[in-house]
């Protein structure tokens, strides 16, 4: 992209284009046309050609919404005449497979200094995680962790990354069959026994639905040799119990620190694909960026875990297009099936999901949203489609099901075993997430000057300097080996992530 261009357009076939930078009140963006009678920022549209009333506004060559009233070159295009329709669902599933297997790259071999547990996980961090079954045991967990944080006993054992409570607002008062129960089960279990945990304990009240012994019961062992686990009745209230998890800990510290970081192939690395406050350069900077990092990755034999479902909505078929096979299409056709029926009995709309600061930012419908959020996956086969919190098991580019909310979101991303997360912004982010890091990368240089203590990479330079998305992608890659083993992301140095943990709540409350 040229640096010195004003407007971006990023198809042959659209009809609008996005603007580079500020654009001033009266100003005209074409040279012709109408005169802006307000500021433009970069992110916005206008209108490349005349679109009549009801005609489809085409950007990333595919439609994002239709002109609710005649629309002139020159003109800016947003809410006031852009409005949310329908979009192809005649989807054409594997169409684009062939390409999409012959263009995996071959990057040369990468290593990155990793955790390798007994039963063969590769962590990225070496924690101990504190997990409430329930919301009763949400303050003790809490407290015993702040006190250990706090108190230098883990001065001693630089090999251990920290203690992290995991509390939540449920785990009672809810169906053992209803998929808010299943989604709590894998995200609890996730978090217990990912590769970033070098042990976990389990502390529950005693009473509630979420059982210790049932969840047990529901998984496999791997990992279990790391688990332990207490409830607040059976120890003695509240003060005990407290006192007794700070004693586990001083236990487990000797074991736990005795790992090393050791070189692992990059294979090894399952990485989440994230974006939250979002703008109108997301789809043109960053997730494209780390769409080539997510290609890259998936070339070195790694895994990528794509999320969101209402965000890809407008944009599944580009995933469909490159299925591995018809059982995985199907797991994504009935999934955005779901979320229609699930958004309808609850009185919204798929296109409700553009915050003010999305379309501040210059982002109108939906459609327009998703086409640029699916960039963070990349342009490789689609492998594997994830229940919400499902462990991923077969490397390449998953999608795991899940709502837009960034930070339920990430904690079934990690549940699925990430151990790195990327976070891509426009608006602006102070997110952070455990065990698993979050680097967040800025789609403009604004925001990157802006917020310099939350953003480890700008791709603003993608627009203001013409660097390539292909660079970026490598710079975004190298970044992402580099906190793997070791460095800190901007978000773990302010501390972030304690209170990030929030599992998908699906269902009654009873």
């Amino acid at each position: 992209m040229p640096a010195s261009n004003p407007l971006l357009k990023l198809h042959a076939s659209d009809n609008i284009s996005v603007v580079a930078r500020r654009l001033d009140p009266g100003s005209q963006p074409l040279g012709t046309g109408p005169s802006l009678e307000q500021p433009l920022s970069a992110g916005h549209k206008i209108a490349n050609v005349a679109i009549p009333n009801g005609g489809a506004i085409y950007k990333f060559g595919q439609i994002i919404g239709y002109a609710s009233q005649d629309i002139s070159a020159g003109e800016h295009v947003h809410t006031h005449n852009c409005a949310f329709g329908s979009h192809d669902q005649e989807y054409e599933i594997g169409v684009d497979l062939e390409a999409a297997s012959a263009a995996i790259p071959k990057p040369a071999p990468k290593q990155f200094m990793g955790y390798r547990r007994p039963n063969g996980q590769v962590g990225t961090r070496n924690m101990i995680a504190i997990c409430a079954t329930v919301n009763c045991s949400a303050t003790v967990i809490r407290r015993a962790a702040d006190k250990i944080n706090s108190s230098g006993m883990l001065d001693d054992y630089p090999n251990v990354d920290g203690v992290a409570a995991f509390s939540h607002g449920t785990g009672c008062a809810m169906a053992t069959n209803s998929p808010g129960y299943a989604n709590l089960q894998r995200v609890l279990w996730g978090h217990a026994t990912h590769a970033n945990v070098g042990a976990a304990i389990f502390v529950g009240l005693g009473c509630e639905v979420m059982q210790i012994a049932r969840m047990k019961t529901m998984f496999d062992s791997n990992g279990q040799e790391r688990f332990h686990g207490l409830t607040i009745q059976d120890t003695g209230g509240t003060t005990k119990t407290i006192e007794r998890i700070i004693e586990q800990v001083r236990e487990l510290l000797p074991e736990v620190n005795a790992i090393e970081r050791e070189p692992v192939p990059a294979s090894e690395l399952k990485l989440a694909l994230q974006c939250g406050g979002s703008d109108g350069l997301s789809g043109v900077t960053a997730n494209p960026a780390l769409g080539a990092a997510s290609d890259l990755l998936v070339g070195l034999g790694g895994t990528v875990i794509l999320a969101e479902t209402p965000e890809i909505y407008g944009a599944e078929q580009l995933l469909l297009r490159r299925a591995a096979d018809r059982e995985t299409a199907d797991k994504l056709i009935e999934r955005i099936r779901w979320w229609e029926e699930y958004t309808r009995i609850n009185n919204g709309s798929m296109d409700n999901n553009p915050s003010p600061g999305n379309k501040a930012g210059g982002l109108t419908t939906i459609l327009e949203k998703s086409l640029g959020a699916a960039a963070k996956g990349g342009t490789t086969p689609l492998t594997e489609v994830l229940q919400y919190g499902e462990v991923s098991k077969k490397p390449g580019f998953s999608f795991m099901d899940s709502p837009g909310y960034d930070p339920a979101s990430v904690t079934g991303q990690i549940s699925s075993g990430a151990q790195v997360v990327v976070f891509t912004t426009g608006r602006g982010s102070a997110f952070g997430s455990k065990p698993a890091p979050t680097i967040k990368v800025a789609t403009n240089d604004r925001l990157f000057e802006a917020m310099p203590d939350d953003m480890d990479i700008n791709c603003g330079d993608i627009v203001s300097q013409g660097v390539s998305i292909q660079d970026k992608g490598e710079q975004i890659l190298d970044h992402v080996l580099r906190v793997a083993s070791g460095e800190k992301s901007k978000s773990e140095a302010l501390g972030l992530g304690d209170h990030e943990f929030v599992p998908w709540q699906i269902g009654a409350v009873m």
